[in-house]
């Protein structure tokens, strides 16, 4: 606390200042303290205002022991002092009231303020209080009463916060809701809620009076005004709870900013979205007596907003989905990421299949690679029913209001929903090749379009923006072959080849080439043309490369003699091939081939015919022939006599000698 008053001041004692009250008086008076800026002031007393003063004034013995006696008693004093009169200490919360004011209310605040001021400077003039306060209630059109009213208000606050403590006797509707919250019973504000918060969305009078006849049956006490009861239920509830319950969650949702994706950052045709879209128009197609409705199905660059690729098809097929892709490759370019609503036709295997991301059909190990997947286009799917994930969503607002809306469909225009049909519903139904024709000239319109917001754009058109793009230094865009084109004109499905010759069954077809034989019994890949299914096919490997182009087999008639010979020339011109290339592989005579093996053969015998010794020799001894086990005695020649042992011995070591002689 920085303001005391003189008899306050008396009763501390304070070194440095007289002690008695007359004395303190005289001190104040001969050094002017009234007059010091921002250092006096005159609050509320108990029979009259009361002067008080800043610490600021006394002598520095005498601040220092105030300072010491604020801070031992702020634990219990001042917290005591705080719960009686809170709003003099809450400044916060004085300053968020004064801001829920309304604009007349805070300019009154301010009037009252200017008052007060005008007096604080007379009475800083020299001019005593009654005459100052007379004089600014007179320069402000105000009573005198009011004067020391508001002066009264601001007691206890510092000069800062004078122009919220003159809005304290303002009333706000909280304090009313906080009187009708108190008032109403527990069941019947419960009850009041839950019938209001339904989907039907009933209206509150109804409901208030229900539940005011409800509370007279059941004896919960009288209900507050409706008028009460419904700010209560805005302030309470809030709008955003008030929409989810009675509007749905689709509504709730707009009371959230939207997310904005910045597209700087990409270059044409770096990234891509799909989407198709119904038109409102009867058409008349060739293979229907009845008129139908048409699906726009296209492409458009995200950095741009150029539509890339169109096609105009009863349903969104895959057919359909994988020409319209087809005809953006071969045109501009194959994209490095694209961005698919995740409906049937654009998660087929066939346009996405091999995808990790795809969140539609089971995926298997052994599907086949999609358009998408095998052009390595990176693929990013869309929250179903969320617009704001498709910028193309915009983009067939604009060509809904120029294709379906155009004079040439006058007539056969039905309308954006059955509430809102048109007088001449019906009439006509517009041809589709006039409807083809109009599409392209809209869309080329609106690519040429001038003047467009965006923010790549900037007033540019989308072919302009499209084009600039381009010619950049940094816009690198990879182009198709001439062989990759079968990707997006062929469909493709796993087969497998039947054993033996390795001819394909499909769709009751039978389709071969003479490179099937290789792979009988295994999968392969076969790449055809769904309106064409008598065409010949491409048949790929697993891991897509090409293996042939296999022909279709025509079934022919058990008595039909012309099929039946073409079928045996067929077969002798397959044998014949087959015989050339032996023939070519297979070049050697079998007498040539028995010569160079002949060969070979002896040589080999040769070898295993030669004596293999070691490299240290050891003769056998007479020891060790003793030892051994005697061996059979040759037969002796004709006409000569049998040889003893010991003559036996006796040769044999004359033949030894003889050995070591020699």
């Amino acid at each position: 606390m920085d303001w005391f008053s003189l008899p306050k001041l008396a009763e501390f004692g304070l070194k440095g200042l007289p002690v008695q009250r007359q004395s303190l008086h005289r001190l104040a008076m001969r050094e002017n303290w009234q007059r010091q800026d921002n250092k006096a002031r005159l609050v509320k007393g108990a029979t009259k205002p009361v002067w008080e003063y800043h610490i600021s004034l006394l002598p520095a013995q005498a601040q220092a022991q105030l300072r010491a006696m604020t801070i031992k008693e702020a634990a219990g004093v001042n917290a005591g002092r705080e719960a009686e009169n809170p709003a003099k200490v809450n400044t916060k919360a004085l300053w968020q009231r004064f801001e829920g004011l309304s604009e007349k209310q805070q300019k009154a605040c301010e009037a009252r303020l200017k008052a007060l001021l005008l007096a604080e400077t007379l009475q800083a003039g020299g001019v005593i209080v009654g005459e100052a306060m007379r004089h600014a209630a007179e320069q402000s059109g105000c009573s005198l009463s009011s004067i020391y009213n508001w002066r009264g208000l601001v007691q206890g606050y510092e000069r800062p916060d004078w122009l919220p403590a003159l809005a304290a006797n303002y009333s706000s509707n909280a304090d009313d809701d906080n009187a009708a919250a108190a008032a109403c019973p527990a069941p019947a504000w419960e009850a009041l809620m839950s019938d209001y918060l339904r989907p039907s969305k009933p209206a509150f009078s109804a409901c208030y009076r229900r539940v005011k006849a409800a509370a007279k049956e059941h004896g919960w006490g009288e209900l507050p005004s409706e008028r009460s009861l419904r700010r209560r239920m805005d302030n309470e509830v809030g709008k955003s709870v008030l929409t989810l319950a009675r509007a749905g969650r689709d509504m709730a949702k707009t009371l959230y900013p939207p997310q904005r994706r910045d597209r700087s950052a990409l270059h044409a045709m770096e990234a891509v979205n799909m989407d198709g879209h119904k038109l409102d128009v009867f058409v008349k197609v060739p293979w229907k007596e009845e008129p139908v409705r048409l699906f726009l199905i296209a492409t458009q660059d995200l950095f741009s907003g150029k539509i890339l690729s169109w096609r105009l098809a009863e349903a969104e097929t895959w057919e359909t989905v994988r020409l319209v892709i087809g005809d953006m490759i071969e045109h501009y370019g194959i994209p490095e990421r694209i961005t698919l609503d995740n409906g049937r036709a654009f998660a087929s295997k066939w346009i996405s299949g091999g995808a990790k991301s795809r969140f539609r059909f089971k995926i298997k190990e052994e599907e086949p690679q999609g358009l998408l997947t095998t052009f390595g286009i990176q693929t990013q799917w869309t929250t179903p029913y969320s617009g704001q994930s498709k910028p193309i969503e915009r983009t067939w607002r604009d060509l809904a209001e120029a294709i379906s809306k155009h004079p040439l469909c006058a007539g056969a225009y039905t309308g954006a929903n059955p509430n809102a049909k048109p007088e001449d519903y019906g009439t006509r139904a517009i041809p589709m090749v006039e409807l083809a024709a109009h599409v392209d000239a809209q869309i080329a319109a609106c690519n040429a379009q001038e003047g467009r917001k965006a923010a790549n754009c900037a007033g540019r058109s989308f072919d302009q923006t499209f084009e600039a793009s381009l010619a950049a230094d940094n816009t690198i865009i990879r182009h198709a072959t001439e062989s990759q084109r079968a990707l997006w004109l062929l469909a493709a499905e796993n087969v497998r080849a039947r054993k033996g010759s390795g001819e394909i069954h499909f769709n009751g077809n039978r389709y071969w080439a003479a490179a099937l034989n290789q792979y009988a019994g295994q999968k392969v890949t076969l790449r055809f043309d769904p309106d064409t299914l008598h065409s010949p096919v491409r048949v790929y490997d697993l891991e897509n490369r090409l293996i042939c182009v296999a022909d279709c087999i025509e079934d022919a008639g058990f008595y039909d003699m012309d099929a039946a010979r073409r079928h045996n020339s067929a077969r002798k011109a397959y044998l014949k091939a087959q015989t050339a290339q032996k023939q070519a592989v297979a070049t050697l005579a079998p007498d040539k081939l028995a010569e160079i093996y002949a060969r070979a053969e002896q040589a080999q015998a040769k070898e295993e015919k030669r004596p293999v010794r070691g490299k240290i020799t050891r003769l056998a001894t007479p020891a060790r022939q003793a030892a051994a086990k005697p061996a059979p005695a040759p037969a002796a020649p004709a006409g000569s006599a049998e040889m003893s042992n010991a003559d036996f011995e006796d040769a044999f070591i004359r033949a030894t000698q003889a050995l070591k002689v020699g």
